[in-house]
């Protein structure tokens, strides 16, 4: 079907979740995230053919794509591959244009943005190791015998927060064991776990140097008790971004539509 419209696509390929967001002239027209998986092309094709047809559009109506995410590069013929950088604080600044930063945390990175005016202008990323990381909670939850929204809902509920001091997921483990041992309640520890990834995360904004009003973005945004600590140890004024998991999308489709 054909459209008079300008269409662009926007894919946000995570290394747990892959996001999908089609964008029209009055917004967005259609969405999908699904869970990454080996073959991250075949991924990428599979969430594009979803959106056309629930959008009721043809490929051949999309004006421009980008791609971005750990895996932009292995899906580079279907559209420009942008950095993770460069497409969540586009995402963010469309809805929210004065914020001042970006924390971006997903399911295996995580990194703090500082916005200027013309853009990002400084970044420190957690890519090489998983602590602080929604997959560092996902663990930890299963170690625990939570479920994820168990997790937070204990972490919340805790009365004290036990420190965690192991920044290393393997290595917490190991520190969360031997406390267990100890009589420390699963509770208190979903507190502890939550406390020290909220402190690795707003390591990486105070490398950067952020202030001000700063952005939640990524799934782990989703996660109201990290969200809850994070504010606390960072003492920064940070919201959640509407649809924290689609920022990186949108500001891809974003993006390829300001290129044309």
């Amino acid at each position: 079907m054909g459209t008079d419209g300008q269409i662009y696509l926007g894919l946000d390929l995570g290394s747990t979740a892959s996001k999908g967001l089609l964008l029209g002239d009055g917004g967005v027209l259609a969405k999908t995230v699904r869970d990454t998986t080996p073959d991250v092309r075949g991924l990428a094709g599979e969430l594009s053919a979803w959106l056309y047809e629930a959008a009721e559009i043809d490929e051949s109506d999309v004006a421009g794509a980008v791609v971005t995410g750990y895996g932009r590069r292995l899906a580079a013929d279907m559209g420009l591959p942008l950095t993770e950088i460069t497409c969540p604080a586009r995402g963010v600044t469309e809805s929210s244009p004065d914020v001042t930063g970006v924390v971006d945390v997903g399911g295996q990175d995580a990194k703090a943005i500082r916005l200027g005016p013309d853009g990002p202008e400084d970044f420190a990323l957690n890519d090489r190791c998983a602590a602080g990381t929604g997959r560092f909670l996902e663990v930890m939850a299963v170690r625990l015998g939570f479920t994820p929204e168990g997790l937070v809902e204990a972490a919340l509920a805790a009365k004290r927060r036990p420190a965690i001091s192991s920044t290393c997921t393997v290595f917490a483990e190991s520190e969360v064991v031997g406390l267990v041992a100890e009589g420390v309640s699963p509770a208190e520890l979903a507190a502890g776990l939550h406390l020290a990834a909220a402190r690795r995360i707003a390591d990486l904004a105070e490398q950067v140097g952020l202030s001000g009003t700063v952005a939640l973005t990524g799934g782990v945004a989703l996660n109201r008790a990290f969200v809850a600590f994070f504010r606390e140890v960072s003492g920064l004024d940070a919201f959640v971004s509407p649809e924290p998991q689609f920022a990186g999308a949108l500001g891809a489709a974003l993006v390829a539509r300001e290129r044309g």
